[in-house]
């Protein structure tokens, strides 16, 4: 691994330590909306993300994904749950699949505004539009990288877009503890309820063997179309 594989491990890590603590303050603030205070009064309504990071789901598995071989291109992590306590809403049902679709959904903003940005960039100069067009096809020329402030740039945030794609689709898994598996119990019957929850284990192993391959079939398309979109303007 030379130095620059090195440095852009490193911006990844740095971009997903953001991205989580994004996910886990929306929650935070959508609850706080919603009448339950209890994050605010925690201090999780914070970009800071001290005030989120789980030693092993913000630090260790995602530096272990980076420099370890045998993930590809598949980087995820999570930060500490954000505490809700739903007998403060007004509307239990409604107002913990708002909180819950607040993280996947302040995800996903991120990843079209970093698209935004890139378009913007694309239009400010034929630099920047060359910075653009070499990172999304994956056709660097290195002189140019080495010469160019604007490639580095544009590099941030096309990762910013990829890594916020992939925790929002990742989240939207029907695996507990996931939010995703949160709008799940929303919709099943008791019976069946009590047999979800007891999946700890299967939905472990179905997050470690199958996620990856599960959130690409989501990413990749929206990716593409991403793709397409800023290599059109």
């Amino acid at each position: 691994m030379n130095q620059q594989q090195i440095v852009l491990k490193i911006f990844e890590f740095a971009i997903l330590v953001f991205s989580l603590s994004l996910h886990e303050a929306a929650h935070a603030w959508m609850a706080s909306r919603l009448g339950d205070q209890t994050a605010r009064m925690l201090g999780r309504v914070t970009l800071n993300p001290v005030k989120h990071i789980d030693p092993v789901g913000t630090v260790l598995i995602p530096l272990a994904m980076l420099f370890l071989p045998g993930f590809g291109r598949f980087l995820i992590g999570w930060a500490k749950p954000t505490p809700v306590t739903t007998r403060n809403f007004a509307n239990i049902r409604r107002d913990d699949i708002l909180t819950t679709l607040a993280g996947p959904a302040s995800n996903l903003l991120a990843a079209l505004g970093a698209t935004a940005f890139l378009m913007v960039l694309v239009h400010v100069s034929s630099t920047g539009a060359l910075a653009v067009r070499q990172v999304v096809t994956g056709m660097v020329d290195p002189a140019f990288m080495a010469a160019s402030p604007i490639f580095p740039m544009a590099l941030i945030f096309y990762l910013a877009i990829w890594l916020n794609l992939m925790l929002t689709f990742f989240n939207l898994l029907p695996l507990p503890p996931l939010d995703g598996s949160h709008l799940v119990r929303q919709l099943l019957p008791y019976n069946a309820l009590r047999i979800y929850d007891s999946l700890g284990m299967l939905s472990l192993i179905i997050m470690i063997f199958l996620g990856g391959r599960l959130v690409n079939l989501f990413v990749g398309p929206a990716l593409y179309l991403i793709n397409q979109l800023l290599l059109s303007v």
